[in-house]
């Protein structure tokens, strides 16, 4: 397992080598986001943005049957408007914390991801599930929208029509046309999800971690930009990169053909 580092009582992170695995760990409520959990979310996730040991993230769930079945409704249900307009900020800070970790991330999924549990894996780079994944962002069938991401994470990845499709049928996707529609990147064999999420992310990690914080910044501010603005995002990317300590390394790597020893830096 590694070291295991908890924060509070339902999210864990666990280090194997330079892949920290981040860890949804409520499994009587599968994984349903209440205040508690998504405070200890972003409270984990703005460690990790410091920690220039990890060079990869993999969220994951401890639950057999679910990753995570979105906001825990039970905990709203009981809100007065006030405390649901307080609770905003704390619930958005889990998701964007997600979002803007500055290392590529990796989401394994298996069993249920819906609602915010789908929104928390949209904002990783990529999505590895197992046959058992059903995805989906049902939340207008409950009378809200997706507010973790989801309309705006959603046709960033598949489309503005085939996210709109999805959005107002408020329907739930099996693995197999999760994986056709793009709303997940690789299908792997049952219950090995994590596992394979964590060999993507060793393979990731094996490189430099400044090139991979760089190369994640150049895709994301890059998005939705007209090319030529977009070259100048990868242009200014590259400059931080160019004259590194890591482009130095891997450079003299290749050139005496050893693997190369990343400063991170």
């Amino acid at each position: 397992m590694g070291d295991e580092q908890r924060y509070g009582e339902y999210v864990a992170v666990r280090r194997h080598g330079h892949v920290v695995e981040l860890v949804l760990d409520r499994p009587k409520a599968m994984n349903a986001v209440s205040s508690e959990m998504a405070r200890s979310i972003a409270t984990a996730c703005a460690a990790l943005s410091e920690d220039h040991d990890a060079r990869v993230v993999v969220l994951t769930s401890t639950h057999e049957r679910a990753f995570c079945v979105g906001a825990d409704l039970k905990e709203r249900n009981s809100f007065s408007d006030d405390e649901l307009r307080r609770q905003r900020p704390t619930t958005r800070a889990s998701y964007t914390g997600v979002l803007e970790l500055p290392m590529p991330t990796v989401a394994a999924v298996h069993g249920f991801a819906l609602g915010g549990g789908f929104e928390l894996a949209l904002s990783c780079d990529m999505i590895v599930a197992d046959p058992t994944a059903v995805v989906g962002l049902p939340e207008v069938s409950v009378g809200v929208i997706p507010g973790g991401g989801g309309t705006q994470l959603l046709p960033r990845r598949v489309g503005a029509a085939r996210a709109a499709e999805l959005i107002f049928s408020a329907r739930r996707v099996e693995a197999a046309e999760a994986r056709e529609l793009g709303l997940v990147d690789l299908l792997v064999g049952e219950g090995e999800a994590r596992t394979e999420a964590l060999a993507l992310g060793a393979r990731i990690a094996a490189n430099s971690p400044v090139g991979l914080r760089a190369a994640k910044r150049a895709l994301r501010l890059g998005h939705g930009l007209d090319l030529r603005a977009g070259l100048e995002v990868e242009d200014a990317a590259w400059r931080t990169v160019a004259f590194s300590a890591d482009r130095a390394e891997g450079v003299a790597a290749f050139n005496e053909k050893r693997k190369p020893q990343w400063p991170g830096e």
